[in-house]
């Protein structure tokens, strides 16, 4: 006859630490919904209560009733954060898109030939793919980044 072992509350302490430990991780390996976070919250509190030599049953009702506040608490935060950093969000050199610069040194018509902007504090060599040389004090828009060059036009926007 089968008989099912019976976990003992010493070993309780363990299981809910793996299991805060597991969900932080997990948390860490998927940041910003603050899902798994949650269960990492209940299991932490699991864990203390057990340490705390608190029974079974009252370790699963802390475990069951923190996870859940702390996901009607956190979920919402962590939409709402994925909101604001959405999809276009710019990252790294491609923040510059869009900015406008001066030019500091003439942006020779040629293909591929180079001169410098500056774009708010940041100097940047330059290129156009337009068929026009950019004097020098011409204010231009950054259209994308080539490697460590900006690709910029003539700002037609701005009047002087």
């Amino acid at each position: 006859m089968y008989r099912p072992r019976v976990v003992d509350a010493e070993t309780w302490r363990w299981i809910w630490l793996g299991l805060a430990v597991a969900c932080a991780a997990g948390e860490l390996a998927v940041p910003g919904t603050f899902f798994v976070l949650s269960f990492a919250i209940g299991a932490t509190v699991a864990c203390v209560s057990a340490f705390l030599d608190a029974s079974v049953a009252l370790q699963w009702v802390l475990f069951v009733g923190v996870s859940a506040g702390a996901l009607a608490l956190l979920a919402p935060l962590g939409r709402r954060l994925a909101r604001h950093q959405g999809d276009e969000a710019q990252e790294g050199a491609t923040r510059w898109v869009g900015r406008v610069g001066v030019v500091i040194e003439e942006i020779p018509e040629a293909p591929h030939a180079t001169g410098r902007v500056r774009v708010e504090r940041d100097e940047w060599r330059a290129e156009t793919d337009e068929a026009v040389q950019i004097p020098v004090g011409a204010q231009v828009k950054v259209l994308s980044v080539r490697g460590t060059r900006l690709v910029v036009v003539p700002d037609q926007s701005i009047t002087s």
